[in-house]
This record gives C-alpha cells, sequence and structure tokens, in this order.
C-alpha cells in the first residue's frame, strides 16, 4: 500500500495535486529519516509512519486552512483600492515553532500560491529546514531562526502550529499578536475535552474547533487517534 498517495486521495486532493505533492514528501520523508537521529526531528522511525503520523496528519487541515486564507484574502481585497489590489501580496502563513517543518512543509508544498515563514528558534533545525526548502525548491517559503516573541507584531494573516505546548494565556496573547487585523490562528490539536478546558485557561471564549480525519491513523484507540483544528480569528 502506498500511504502517502493514498492519503492524499483520501484527504481530497486532486490527481495532479497528487502527483506534484508526492515526490516532494518522498524526498522529505527522506530527508527527516537521515538527520533525525542528529536533530530530533520527529517521534518516528520509518518511512511510513512519517507519511501517517506527520504528513499526512500535517496535510489533514490543510483544505480548512486553504479556505480560511482564500476567505481572508477576499475579504482584504474587498477593502483595497484598486492601485492597492495590484500591489498586494499573496497571503502569508507562519508556521510557529516549525521544528522540523511540520505542518509548514507539507502545506506550503500543497499551497505554492501562498507564501510560508516557518519560525523556529533553534539553529541546528533551521540549518534542516533551509535544506530541505532547496532541496524540494519550495520558493514559497522562508526560515526565521526566532522566537515567538521576537517576532514583529501583525507580520501574518495566519498562523498555525503542531505539537506545540498548551494554548496558555501568555502564549495565546503572543500568537494572536503576529497576526494582521482579520487574520486568524490554526492550531492543530487532539482531543476535544482537553482543548476545552485549554481555552477556558486561556480566557478565550470565542473559537471553532473542526474534527479533521487523519488517514490510516488507526494503530492507536479511537481516543488516541482523535485530531482537531481549533481556529481563533483575530
Amino acid at each position: 500500500m502506498n500511504f502517502l498517495e493514498e492519503g492524499l486521495a483520501k484527504l481530497n486532493f486532486s490527481k495532479n495535486q497528487i502527483e506534484r505533492i508526492a515526490p516532494l514528501m518522498e524526498n522529505y520523508a527522506g530527508e527527516i529519516l537521515l538527520f533525525n537521529g542528529a536533530y530530533n526531528l520527529v517521534n518516528a522511525s520509518s518511512r511510513d509512519e512519517i507519511f501517517v503520523r506527520h504528513i499526512l496528519d500535517s496535510l489533514s487541515a490543510a483544505q480548512e486552512i486553504c479556505r480560511v486564507a482564500e476567505k481572508i484574502f477576499a475579504e482584504s481585497a474587498q477593502s483595497q483600492s484598486a492601485n492597492a489590489k495590484n500591489e498586494s501580496q499573496k497571503i502569508t502563513i507562519a508556521d510557529i515553532g516549525s521544528g522540523g517543518g511540520l505542518p509548514g512543509i507539507p502545506l506550503a508544498a500543497a499551497f505554492p500560491q501562498f507564501n510560508f515563514v516557518l519560525v523556529e528558534r533553534m539553529s541546528k533545525r533551521c540549518a534542516f529546514l533551509e535544506n530541505v526548502r532547496a532541496l524540494l525548491g519550495l520558493e514559497n517559503v522562508r526560515i526565521e531562526n526566532s522566537e515567538l516573541e521576537k517576532i514583529p507584531h501583525e507580520s501574518f494573516e495566519i498562523a498555525t502550529f503542531r505539537a506545540f505546548r498548551p494554548l496558555e494565556k501568555k502564549i495565546l496573547s503572543n500568537l494572536l499578536a503576529v497576526l494582521k487585523k482579520g487574520g486568524a490562528l490554526a492550531a492543530y490539536k487532539a482531543k476535544r475535552k482537553n482543548i476545552v478546558e485549554e481555552m477556558r485557561l486561556a480566557n478565550c471564549s470565542s473559537y471553532n474547533v473542526i474534527a479533521l480525519d487523519v488517514p490510516f491513523l488507526t494503530d492507536e484507540s479511537a481516543e488516541e487517534c482523535e485530531r482537531n483544528l481549533v481556529l481563533i480569528e483575530k
């Protein structure tokens, strides 16, 4: 079974998209396997495990993030003059605490129409990300060796993160600060019951939880396989 290509099909990517994305993700998985021991990038030991638990997991929210990005772009275009529209930049999506590039690298490969900034504080992981960006030819990706707190305010239309620490009140404030007005935070999370408590402790009452389905993530209990995307608009 080809977990990657079949998983992409299950996530509603078109045949043309799969033919473009799959080779890139094959190469990406190879780089993770090559450097994982030195950089501690992911908790996985095989190519198929990387495909399912990391790449397909990252892409399980791709269609929803694309929908949000297109909505923000349309609303921004409506509020701009004709000249400003001609000069407008692409939507920029930040992957905060990118680590080994998840979800930023798979999302950037899937959506070349958007710009991506991978924010990572560890220099050695940034070196890995620069290598991957060059190897895959991802011209829509930029690597930012920085901590979240040092990113200028209102830098991005969308900020996303995966396998990040809990959304405490201060962290949420810092994440929202780097978003432009009208932007959105897209947080990859697991169990819905934990999300509710996390949002309560962060004093966040306005958010949406969208259930995600990760293809082939069936080797654990149903509860352990639960994945959700939390959307918070600014």
